[in-house]
């Protein structure tokens, strides 16, 4: 895998009619993050479209961004330079039929889980594809998306995804989109591998008497805590474990515990689960 640092958000433009065209075919809570993240960053409003059918989204949407909204694919998407796919993947092929004739030329952004790039290249009629396997903590901007690009995209064309993505949080390029299934085990499905951990911590709290809140206060605080001294060290997760594991300790009693449970190997098996699973609704969805 070959990762690139993250990308600055773009400044406001000088001449907004220089903006590209954006579109976005779904406007839930993913494509919002990335729309927000555009315009707060200086994207012209009225260089941004949304194709969004549901009626309360399309006003929600509307309203919050100040962004032209269509409430179904054709001849809006017209001159789009950027498109972005963000509706439910067992609903694309009825999504994209009405679009394909005005968006084959135009540079496409998947963030739809298990629709594989050769499937959206068919669908609309264009090669230019980059898919994209993001995680929810880009709509706090504390993201990471995995992307894979088709050889038709250009140097030019990944700068430009790295600065629509960038508002959301890091980016990593693989090279193979086979790896998007490893990524989406990593990381795409990640944070709810943190938030079950989390439970756990909070139930042991309050087994052992504390109160909901304090148990929720110091769960939390611990991650964000050991996860910035991660980031902030050269160090291995190894080594920075092994500083706070004293012989005969509490540490060491609770990470003797959780090996005789077989939790790390529970753990590698549980990704190679998601893994296998994303293949699966690749293979579904169409290759």
């Amino acid at each position: 895998m070959n990762s690139t640092t993250p990308t600055a958000p773009s400044s406001r433009p000088s001449d907004a009619s220089t903006a590209p065209l954006l579109a976005f075919v779904g406007g839930g809570n993913m494509a919002s993050a990335i729309l927000g993240g555009m315009v707060a960053a200086g994207h012209p409003a009225d260089r941004v479209v949304v194709v969004e059918p549901h009626a309360p989204q399309a006003a929600a949407v509307r309203e919050k961004f100040g962004v032209r909204v269509a409430t179904a694919g054709g001849d809006a998407l017209a001159g789009a330079d950027i498109v972005v796919w963000a509706v439910k993947p067992q609903v694309f092929g009825e999504a994209a039929a009405p679009c394909a004739p005005f968006v084959g030329s135009a540079l496409h952004l998947s963030v739809m889980a298990g629709i594989r790039s050769d499937a959206i290249a068919r669908a609309i009629g264009g090669e230019r594809v980059v898919r994209a396997m993001p995680n929810t903590p880009a709509l706090i901007g504390e993201g990471i998306a995995g992307l894979f690009a088709r050889a038709a995209v250009t140097q030019a064309d990944r700068a430009a995804i790295e600065r629509v993505l960038a508002p959301t949080g890091e980016t990593l390029w693989v090279a193979q989109e086979s790896d998007l299934d490893a990524v989406t085990a990593l990381s795409g499905s990640g944070p709810a591998y943190v938030f079950f951990f989390l439970e756990a911590m909070m139930q042991a709290a309050a087994d052992m008497g504390l109160s909901a809140e304090q148990g929720r206060r110091l769960a939390q605080a611990t991650f964000k805590g050991a996860m910035s001294l991660a980031c902030a060290s050269d160090e291995t997760p190894e080594t920075l474990r092994s500083r706070v594991t004293s012989k005969g300790g509490t540490t060491q009693a609770a990470i003797t515990a959780m090996e005789a449970a077989g939790v790390k190997p529970a753990i590698v098996q549980a990704l190679r689960a998601a893994q296998a699973r994303a293949k699966e609704l690749g293979d579904e969805f169409g290759g």
